[in-house]
């Protein structure tokens, strides 16, 4: 497999590249490579997901007539216009599940204190066509765990699982094209030190914006706690953190707020 593309560039979020029919595009971000190719009749998408030990900071792309081995996985999608030349988009998309976010060392809040932890957030890469922007697909950029929350197996919920590093300083947080930056503030209002071993992010909630700057931004989560854990309240921010710059909104929240789908959250905020 030649997985080299002719005139490599780097990619962008929510820009649409033109193809002619024949020409296949290549990225290169996350653990994915993908190549999108332009038929007369047909789109053609093919994925392939790299080692987890890879970690790369960047995203390449570029327009090559090369495709992939037969092993890797092909989709097609039929074609309804008849133009020699058509629009590909690529947006990106938040988790459509929770997801528990789990510090590799637990934290300790003290009593009364707050914090502000920097978490990446795991983005889909959704395949869009034309000016309507059509969904063909959607992408991980990484191979996403899963996890179980509730107290038996009967009662709970399905949810991703992201292990981090739960850093203090956002100059110390890796800024990938294929994450974004999610800001958890947790207020401690009791009179003792809250544990933080883990905590539910709620993804589905969150827009992605991205800044002058190339970076994946998404809204900051707050998040009370009173009493126990499980009693946690959370909101999600209206606007980005002054820190994320000017930004645009490049993707919307998978779901809308809603009272309901907050408390169920709370039910489960710390496992």
């Amino acid at each position: 497999m030649d997985s080299v593309a002719e005139g490599r560039s780097d990619g962008v979020w929510a820009k649409p590249y033109s193809l002619s029919s024949g020409q296949t595009q290549y990225h290169e971000l996350g653990q994915v490579r993908l190549w999108i190719t332009l038929l007369d009749r047909e789109w053609q998408v093919r994925a392939q997901t790299l080692e987890s030990g890879t970690d790369p900071v960047t995203w390449t792309e570029g327009v090559s007539h090369v495709l992939p081995s037969t092993d890797v996985p092909l989709q097609r999608f039929i074609r309804t216009t008849d133009t020699d030349t058509e629009s590909v988009t690529f947006i990106p998309a938040v988790a459509s599940l929770p997801t528990v976010i789990r510090p590799y060392q637990a934290m300790t809040i003290p009593a009364g204190q707050r914090c502000v932890i920097y978490v990446g957030t795991l983005v889909w890469m959704k395949v869009c066509v034309g000016e309507s922007q059509s969904v063909l697909t959607e992408v991980p950029l990484a191979v996403p765990s899963m996890t179980w929350v509730g107290p038996n197996t009967m009662e709970g919920e399905l949810c991703y699982s992201s292990a981090s590093f739960a850093r203090l300083v956002l100059e110390a947080v890796p800024k990938r094209p294929w994450r974004a930056i999610t800001p958890v503030t947790i207020i401690n209002r009791r009179k003792e030190p809250l544990l933080l071993e883990r905590f539910s992010l709620p993804t589905p909630l969150l827009s992605l914006h991205l800044n002058s700057k190339g970076q994946l931004w998404t809204p900051g989560v707050t998040v009370e706690c009173e009493t126990d854990m499980n009693s946690a309240t959370l909101r999600v921010d209206q606007a980005l953190m002054p820190a994320a710059g000017d930004a645009q909104q490049v993707g919307p929240a998978r779901e809308r707020v809603s009272r309901g789908r907050l408390i169920r959250a709370f039910d489960r905020m710390f496992g």
